[in-house]
């Protein structure tokens, strides 16, 4: 817990900073400019000359503020310091400064998506150079496993590719409709936009991580070329980057409480807990009065037995052992990734005028991952007696905290696996797409974008192997230490390939060993198209009409292929080949994680594996065995219209704004396979075709009014309608299972959108140039709201063709939780914002070159959650926030720039946040804990041209750390990813 108190005490910190700049702002302004002198000017008129020129990251700043200053929403800008230079590594990152944007990490610590002002990466629209579009990636199972919806994962894209991003939080009627949380513009540079005719820039880094200890390569180049007086450009750009990660950590996979698998083995001289056996079952599987199981003798200390029993939660107090909880699969882990990724972007530019502004866009990327997870786990605790699990392990240590949380315990007859996974994908966007701009006249100007994309997420494969070692006794589990991870003992040498066993499994349900294919290959495709056309109408300096009509259409296409039954039976290992052979041993996690993880532990190699047992022949086949194909199209057309107002001239003093009105319509068509029984044979598996349609239409009004009272204070106003639509994975006509994880989902087609009332108020002081102090209060009544319901079904029930369950270990009794989205009420969401951007320009010399960002958000949310239900009924439901929402987020940057030198240290804080309403049985929810992470960047120019670059990521060694229930906060997943420092250069000319 150590790493949560220092966070909270640096938060405290950034709060108290952030205080002190606002109590000594009025100090500052003193020696603010004339009032009624420019605000673009006056940095010239701080420094007493004319020809000063700031260059890097303030400029970056400057440029960014003005954006924000000038226009009438609620919208924050980040632009690059120098051609193809962003601030940060990658774009999500970036955003970490924007208030009231918290950043949601994937696998290796990377930036993955955002959420805004508490609404998570699906309530986000991002449209890129003008359009908007998708991007999906895959990941590991805690962090979601892959994206079938609408959040975006930034982590597709190089930054280099992009010279600015624009965060939206407040609509208006020209801005297409689908966020609640805020709309992204990412946007390409253009050639036309360069001072000079001519520009290259070239940047070379290595990158290295201390846990992966390797230097890897990251580049990018970017060429532009003006043409004279023709008024033609063309810009081209390409990054390559190339990464090693490797994370290590402690992984639990579910808490579950001790009656859900059947509970333990009962000591000698009780009463046999049968746990739902029926006779035959025990003689099969060897229970008697003296063994747990065949071979597995009854070592169970009575006390420890009877203090699991007596354990029971206020909902279940009639159940034994149902207010104790441990880890499912508790597991020491190394995962090791290598990443590849490239983008590059095309421009041509006409402007034969001031007139008339065509540009023809071209931007592709493309992100390789293979992921190599490896696992050593005791996997008894999430077994029950078919596979020969929790009730046969006995109890001889136990102890609990008064919230039912495991302190420690040690097991005999406890399964103990040695798991791999290897997870190859490939993540590609491209779009295409034609801008325009024509000045009719002096009041008439009319503009348009007609553009094609598409975003591929390909999962080639995803192998899971394993070896297991039965009924080992001496098992461990060990909190004492008071961390939020525990030591895990193994009882033997777990580095010994022949302490395990590779075969097929028992009759008795005993499991030795095996594989699975994880439905995979598998293919996310979603095409975009979009056409819009505007007009505006300038009637005079005081007022502006905008008109114009949209169409796009989203084409979504998800499909797997499923392995022939045939191929998927574990078989023996051939003559002559032993563990040993098809075996190589994970190493290092001891000295990179610590906490009792073993020095090195035997570990099946994917590929010596595969070419034992020719995995490349294995037959694949579609929808006729079983395989899913799911398709979602949506076409959307709306229209707005717009008026835009400045009213100074006629009133005195500063109104402007914009007030409208935008009509939409949704039509959705969805369709998919669900898997029945064949037709030929009960266990073999085809598709049943299944269809639906849904469609609706929406009134959206929209205003945003800026009035400047006195001079560089601006006060805004902003309300709107807006909607989020359901993800696109939740409308499709299908339902499934995974029977290795025992979870299931039957979708909904017919779900409506999230619809909402929303209104902002800013006030906000430019009291010097380049200086801002302002505060944000935001409201938003969401009308409407999506939840998963959560039931505990039998598989044998769910009216799904067994051959589901083949080779799977699961038995057709097996507990299946099955969720159903819905559409439920919503509730309210409220926050403040505070932000300050101050240079050191009130000084002299050496000072005056420093500078703060500082910005904290505070959110509060309300939402209705069903935590269980029976045949649709709802009979358990709490009130917590939002999924997604920090109640507290802050960021902090202290900068120095001069004409050679640039220095900077930024942290960030994000408070916890629920990840997933409802959670297992017991417990109300999964959350991830706080954290605090702090990066540092430096540049030196040698010359004009040439600048040496150091960057440095996570300096504090922060752990992610995943948890369930809101009260014992039981750790799910924790990692350690280390620090990354990166070393570069950049010329141009």
């Amino acid at each position: 817990m150590l790493h949560i108190r220092s966070a909270f005490a640096r938060r405290s910190s950034a709060l108290a900073i952030a205080s002190t700049l606002l109590i000594a702002a009025p100090a500052i302004a003193q020696n603010q400019p004339p009032a009624d002198q420019p605000i673009a000017d006056q940095a010239a008129a701080d420094q007493g000359t004319a020809d000063i020129v700031v260059t890097g990251f303030r400029a970056s700043l400057n440029s960014a503020l003005g954006m924000k200053r000038a226009e009438a929403a609620a919208v924050d800008s980040i632009v690059a310091e120098d051609i193809g230079k962003f601030p940060d590594s990658n774009l999500a990152e970036s955003m970490q400064r924007v208030p009231g944007i918290a950043l949601a990490r994937g696998d290796g610590g990377e930036g993955r998506n955002i959420s805004v002002r508490g609404l998570g990466a699906g309530f986000t629209r991002v449209r890129i150079n003008g359009m908007e579009g998708t991007s999906q990636t895959g990941s590991s199972d805690i962090y979601g496993a892959g994206n079938n919806g609408r959040s975006f994962d930034f982590n597709v894209f190089p930054t280099e590719i992009f010279s600015a991003l624009s965060v939206r939080k407040t609509t208006s009627a020209d801005v297409e409709e689908g966020s609640l949380g805020a709309t992204v513009d990412l946007s390409a540079p253009k050639p036309m936009d360069q001072k000079e005719d001519f520009v290259l820039a070239a940047t070379a880094r290595g990158v290295y991580n201390e846990l992966s200890k390797k230097v890897d390569p990251r580049a990018s180049l970017l060429i532009s070329k003006k043409f004279g007086d023709s008024g033609f450009g063309i810009l081209g750009s390409v990054a390559y980057q190339k990464r090693n990660l490797r994370e290590v950590g402690y992984s639990a996979v579910d808490i579950l409480s001790a009656n859900t698998n059947g509970g333990f083995c009962s000591p000698l001289g009780a009463p046999i807990n049968t746990a739902g056996q029926t006779a035959a079952q025990l003689a099969a599987r060897g229970v008697t009065a003296e063994n747990c199981s065949t071979g597995n003798p009854r070592t169970s200390n009575a006390a420890a037995y009877n203090s699991i029993q007596a354990l029971r939660r206020a909902d279940l107090p009639n159940t034994a052992g149902s207010g104790a909880f441990l880890p499912r699969l508790p597991r020491y882990l190394n995962s090791e990734q290598d990443q590849e990724r490239i983008g590059g972007s095309l421009t041509l530019q006409f402007q034969p005028d001031d007139a008339t502004d065509i540009s023809v866009d071209f931007l592709y990327s493309r992100f390789e991952v293979t992921r190599r997870d490896n696992y050593i786990a005791a996997v008894s605790f999430a077994r029950n007696a078919s596979n020969l699990g929790q009730p046969m392990t006995s109890v001889r240590e136990i102890e609990f905290d008064d919230k039912g949380s495991l302190v420690h315990g040690v097991f005999d007859g406890v399964d103990v696996r040695s798991e791999g996974l290897v997870d190859h994908f490939v993540s590609t966007f491209k779009q295409a797409n034609v801008n325009f701009k024509r000045q009719l006249n002096d009041n008439l100007e009319i503009s348009g974008i007609v553009g094609f994309n598409q975003s591929v997420w390909d999962g080639k494969s995803r192998l899971q192997t394993f070896m297991d070692a039965v009924d080992t006794d001496g098992f461990s589990i060990d909190f004492r230490d008071g961390g939020t991870t525990p030591k895990l003992g193994f009882g033997f040498d777990v580095n010994n390939p022949a302490n395990f066993a590779y075969a097929p499994g028992l009759s008795n349900g005993t499991v030795t060993g095996g594989f699975s294919f994880q439905g995979k290959p598998s293919k996310n495709t979603t095409d975009n198209m979009t056409a819009e056309t505007n007009l505006k109408w300038t009637v005079s300096d005081a007022l502006t009409f905008r008109g114009g009509a949209q169409y796009r259409r989203s084409d979504f296409l998800s499909t797997f292929l499923r392995a022939y039954n045939a191929d998927t039976v574990v078989r023996a290992l051939p003559a002559g080949t032993s563990l040993s052979s098809i075996t190589t041993n994970i190493t290092g996690v001891d000295k990179l994680w610590g906490n009792g993880a073993p020095a090195s532990w035997a570990a099946i190699d994917a590929q010596k594996w595969a070419d034992t047992f020719g995995f490349d022949d294995v037959r694949y086949c579609g929808v006729e065995c079983g395989g899913g194909r799911s398709r979602v199209r949506e076409e959307v057309m709306s229209s707005f219209l717009m008026a835009n107002f400045d009213l100074e001239n006629a009133i005195g003093f500063g109104v402007r704004g914009d007030v409208g009105v935008r009509y939409v319509k949704t039509d959705m068509a969805s369709s998919g396979y669900i898997a029945v029984a064949s037709a030929t044979s009960p266990t073999a598996l085809a598709g049943q075709y299944a269809a639906a349609k849904n469609s609706y239409s929406d009134w959206l009004p929209s205003a945003n009014i800026v009035i400047e009272p006195v001079d560089n204070v601006l006060v805004r106003f902003s309300g709107a309608k807006v909607l989020a639509r359901p993800e696109l994975g939740l409308l499709t006509p299908t339902s499934g299972v995974n029977p290795v994880t025992r979870v299931g989902n039957v979708n909904n087609p017919f779900l409506d959108p999230i619809r909402a009332n929303t209104f902002d108020v800013a006030l906000e002081w430019y009291f010097r140039p380049g200086s801002l102090l302002s505060a944000a209060f935001f409201y938003k009544d969401i009308k409407s709201f999506i939840q998963n319901v959560n039931s505990q079904i039998p598989f044998n029930q769910l009216g799904l063709p067994t051959a589901l369950l083949e080779n799977s270990n699961t038995g057709p009794d097996e507990l299946f939780t099955v969720s159903q989205p819905f559409n439920t009420p919503g509730g309210k969401l409220k926050g403040i914002e505070l932000n300050a951007q101050i240079p050191f320009t009130f000084f002299d010399g050496f000072f005056s070159n420093f500078g703060v960002l500082a910005n904290y958000t505070h959110v509060t949310s309300k939402i209705n959650y069903i935590l269980a239900s029976v045949n649709g009924v709802p009979t358990v439901t709490t009130t917590a926030d939002l999924v997604g929402l920090s109640p507290n987020t802050a960021s902090g940057t202290l900068y120095y720039e001069d004409d050679k030198f640039s220095i900077r240290t930024t942290g960030n804080f994000r408070d916890q946040f629920i990840r997933g309403i409802p959670a297992s049985p017991g417990s109300d929810l999964q959350g991830n804990a706080k954290t605090f992470y702090m990066d540092a960047s430096a540049s030196y120019n040698v010359t004009d041209r040439l600048k040496l670059i150091v960057e440095a990521t996570n300096l504090t060694d922060e752990q992610n750390r995943l948890y369930i229930d809101s009260q014992r906060q039981d750790t799910l997943f924790e990692t350690r990813i280390g620090r990354t420092f990166t070393f570069g250069v950049t010329y141009r000319m």
